[in-house]
C-alpha cells in the first residue's frame, strides 16, 4: 500500500489544527467535530499515518481544512506576509544598496580586502545625513572570493552530513549515542562503532541516512534536500537573475525538482501547482507546513549573491519563500538570507550578522521573540546543554520538530554561543536536536563563510566529502564544491 507522505488530508488536518493554535486561530469546535468522527492526531514524526482513512474521514478532513483556513487570526496584524507591510513593520530595516556592479574580488572591506580605517570604522569619515535628507544608500560590497564561497558550500554540506544520522531522534537519544563513543560534547561525525547493540535497538539511526552519513560510511556528500535547494536556486539565478519572480520559482520547480525529493510545504506547493493553484495561494491551500523550516533551508544563495546588502537578500528570499510559506516561515528565510548577506561582505562578526538578520523580522512576530530569546540564553549560559534544555522546555511540547521557530532559535543560539567558530557552531546546532541536518547545514554555511577559506575548516570534516556532491538536480551530480563556489561567484558579480 502506497502511503505518500506529507499530503494525506487526514494527516494534514491534525497538523493544521496545531498550526491554527499557534497562529492565533481558535480551532476547538472544528477539532471536536474531527474527534467525534474518529479523526486522530497527526503523526508525531513520520509524514503519514500507518493506515488509510475511510473515504468519509478523508472527505471530512478536506472540508475541515477549508473551514480552518477561513478562521480569523488574532495575530494577522503583527505577522504579515506581504513584503511592503513587513518592511513597514521593521523599524531598522536595512537600507538597500545602491545599484552597481559588485567587484569580482578584493575591495575595501575587512577580511576580503584591506582593513577599513579607524576613522571610517567609527563613522568619522562621512558626516551623517541631516534629518531632512535621505540617508545615503550603501554601495554593494565586493563579492566574497571563491574560497570563502567554497567554505560556505562545504560548511553547509558538512553540517548537514553531521546531522543526518540522528534526524528525528529525541534529544536524549542524540546525547546518549554520542556519549557511547566518547563523542560528547559533539566534536566529529557520529559512528556506530563501539555503540552497544541494545542502545542502537532503542535508538536506531535514521534509516535512510545511516548508510551514507556515519563516519565509517561517508564517501562524498550524499544527496539531501538541504543541498538540493541551494542547487535549484543557483539554477534560478542563472536563468532569471536576481529579478526572478515567485512564478519563475514555481516554473523552475516543475521543470527541475523531483517531487519525491521534496517534503512538507514544498511537496504541498508542488501538488497545488499541479492542481492549478497559483502562487502565493500555493503556500496557503491545505498547507499546514507553511511556517516550517523549508523556506529557511532555501535561503543561502540569496545571501551569498548579495554581499553587504541584507535588504536585497531578504527581498529575494521573500519572493522564493512565498511560493510555499507564510508569516514566520517566510521571516525565517529572510532572517537567514540577510544574515548570510552580511557575512558575505567579510567585515562583520557573527553577532553583527545575526543582528542584521534580525532587522528584517517584524518585531511583534513570534520569530522575533524566538530569536531574541535564543540570543539571550546563549549569552547568559556557559554550558550549551543548558541553552538547549531551555529551548526544548519552551518549544518541544507545542511545536513540531520541523517548525521554523524552534529550529531558527537553535541555529541562532548555536552561532551565538560558539562565537561563529565552525566546529562549535555545527556541533551545537546538531546536538540540540529537532531538524538536525537542516540546522547543521545552515549553521555550517554561515560559519564556513565567516571562516573564509576551505582550509580553515578542519580536515576531519572536509576530507570524507572528497569534493563531490550527489544530487538529482539538473546536471549537478558529482559536482565539486570548488565548482559550485565558482558558479555562485559568477552570480554574485553579475550586473
Amino acid at each position: 500500500m502506497l502511503r505518500l507522505t506529507w499530503v494525506q488530508p487526514e494527516d494534514l488536518l491534525g497538523h493544521e489544527l496545531n498550526q491554527a493554535r499557534l497562529d492565533g486561530r481558535e480551532p476547538s469546535r472544528i477539532e471536536a467535530r474531527w474527534r467525534a468522527a474518529g479523526g486522530t492526531d497527526a503523526p508525531p514524526a513520520a509524514g503519514a499515518s500507518p493506515t488509510r482513512a475511510s473515504r468519509y474521514l478523508r472527505q471530512l478532513a478536506e472540508d475541515l481544512l477549508d473551514e480552518l483556513a477561513d478562521l480569523p487570526s488574532t495575530l494577522a496584524e503583527s505577522e504579515p506576509t506581504d513584503l511592503p507591510t513587513i518592511r513597514a513593520a521593521c523599524p531598522h530595516w536595512p537600507a538597500a544598496a545602491a545599484a552597481g556592479r559588485r567587484a569580482a574580488t578584493g575591495g575595501t572591506g575587512g577580511r576580503w580586502g584591506s582593513p577599513r580605517s579607524s576613522e571610517a570604522e567609527s563613522g568619522g569619515g562621512t558626516p551623517p545625513a541631516r534629518a531632512s535628507e535621505p540617508a545615503p544608500r550603501p554601495t554593494p560590497a565586493p563579492a566574497a572570493p571563491e574560497p570563502a564561497l567554497e567554505a560556505a558550500w562545504l560548511g553547509r554540506a558538512i553540517g548537514c552530513l553531521l546531522g543526518k544520522p540522528v534526524e528525528k531522534l529525541p534529544l536524549h537519544a542524540i546525547r546518549t549515542l554520542a556519549q557511547a563513543t566518547g563523542n560528547w560534547p559533539l566534536a566529529t561525525y557520529f559512528t556506530a562503532r563501539g555503540v552497544p547493540a541494545e542502545l542502537l535497538t532503542a535508538h536506531p539511526w535514521n534509516r535512510r541516512s545511516a548508510p551514507t552519513s556515519l563516519a565509517e560510511n561517508i564517501d562524498g556528500m550524499p544527496e539531501d534536500d538541504d543541498l538540493n535547494y541551494p542547487l535549484v536556486n543557483l539554477l534560478l539565478l542563472q536563468r532569471h537573475g536576481r529579478t526572478f519572480t515567485t512564478t519563475d520559482v514555481a516554473t523552475l520547480w516543475l521543470d527541475e525538482l523531483p517531487p519525491g525529493r521534496t517534503f512538507t510545504a514544498e511537496r504541498l506547493a508542488l501538488r497545488n501547482l499541479l492542481s492549478g493553484v497559483e502562487p502565493p495561494h500555493t503556500a496557503r491551500h491545505h498547507n499546514p507546513f507553511r511556517e516550517w523550516i523549508g523556506a529557511l533551508i532555501r535561503a543561502d544563495l540569496h545571501g551569498w549573491t548579495n554581499p553587504g546588502d541584507p535588504a536585497a537578500a531578504a527581498e529575494q528570499a521573500h519572493r522564493d519563500a512565498t511560493l510555499t510559506h507564510t508569516a514566520n516561515g517566510v521571516y525565517a528565510a529572510m532572517f537567514i538570507a540577510a544574515t548570510i548577506a552580511t557575512a558575505a561582505a567579510g567585515t562583520h562578526d557573527v553577532h553583527a550578522c545575526l543582528r542584521a538578520g534580525r532587522a528584517v523580522v517584524p518585531p511583534r512576530s513570534r520569530l522575533a521573540r524566538a530569536i531574541d530569546h535564543a540570543v539571550g540564553l546563549a549569552e547568559r549560559q556557559a554550558d550549551f546543554d543548558d541553552v538547549v534544555d531551555a529551548l526544548h522546555a519552551t518549544y518541544a511540547r507545542t511545536h513540531h520538530w520541523v517548525h521554523a521557530l524552534p529550529n531558527t532559535a537553535l541555529i541562532t543560539a548555536a552561532l551565538t554561543h560558539a562565537n561563529g567558530d565552525f566546529t562549535g557552531s555545527i556541533c551545537r546546532a546538531v546536538s540540540g536536536g529537532w531538524d538536525t541536518d537542516s540546522n547543521g547545514a545552515t549553521a555550517g554555511s554561515i560559519a564556513g563563510l565567516l571562516a573564509g577559506t576551505p582550509t580553515a575548516l578542519p580536515d576531519r570534516w572536509r576530507t570524507p566529502l572528497k569534493n563531490r556532491l550527489a544530487t538529482t538536480v539538473a546536471d549537478f551530480d558529482g559536482t565539486g564544491f570548488d565548482t559550485l563556489a565558482h558558479l555562485t561567484h559568477l552570480e554574485a558579480t553579475r550586473t
